[in-house]
């Protein structure tokens, strides 16, 4: 069966159930859109805005926290949305005889909030105590620097998103800038958000503009650059 076809007995299946109108209206058009950015092939316009389109309507009826994680969840659940909406590129492709986008993708976002979580608790349990730090197994003094892990080597990847956004040829990252904020570029945000990542929390505090509007900005101008990026080189 195909995901027209799916799709098309799910909108059936929904319009027979006993649920409130409202509740069916909004299910029938998150499909129906579904359905209509997926006829369009990948990278192309028509898709790009009917996952934008989507993306509107679910971000009202996702999962929220008040955790300083949430953003960068949040971020990873919009690019997994894209890559998987239509195809499987990252992970299973979108059934919707399986859930609801909506249910679909709280179930991602909240695993990436475990996620995030863990790393946190990890980060706590292995965090070096002063006393500890000082003094080493045979009395000596340890210096905190010496415990520290030697950086990884930079992913090709990382390497080739810095040196682009860096020369930033046509100038299209430096011309994108929120509204009333022409030193918040999509250039900017872009070599921020890089490993090692800078905080939201940081960037917030550094231009005075609240986290919701910074990873707002990052969603809709800084992330169609990088996946565009991204499809130019062969990565999705």
């Amino acid at each position: 069966m195909g995901a027209s076809t799916r799709q098309h007995t799910l909108l059936q299946r929904m319009n027979s159930s006993p649920s409130g109108n409202n509740r069916r209206k909004r299910s029938d058009q998150l499909l129906q859109l579904v359905q209509a950015a997926c006829q369009h092939p990948p990278g192309s316009q028509q898709r790009q805005k009917g996952l934008t389109q989507l993306i509107r309507l679910l971000n009202q009826q996702l999962w929220h926290t008040s955790d300083a994680y949430y953003p960068d969840a949040l971020q990873q659940t919009w690019i997994y949305f894209c890559r998987n909406l239509c195809e499987a590129t990252t992970g299973r492709a979108y059934d919707p005889e399986v859930a609801s986008p909506v249910t679909w993708l709280n179930a991602y976002l909240k695993r990436r909030l475990q996620d995030f979580q863990i790393a946190e608790n990890r980060k706590r349990a292995t965090t070096v105590s002063p006393a500890s730090a000082r003094i080493g197994s045979e009395g000596d003094p340890i210096d905190p620097i010496d415990r520290l892990p030697a950086p990884p080597d930079v992913p090709p990847l990382l390497a080739q998103v810095s040196a682009w956004a860096n020369a930033d040829a046509d100038g299209t990252l430096a011309g994108l800038h929120i509204a009333n904020h022409p030193e918040v570029t999509a250039q900017g945000l872009i070599l921020k958000r890089l490993p090692p990542e800078t905080p939201w929390k940081a960037l917030s505090a550094e231009y005075g503009i609240s986290i919701g509007t910074l990873s707002s900005f990052y969603q809709r101008q800084c992330l169609p650059q990088l996946r565009a990026f991204g499809q130019s080189q062969g990565y999705f």
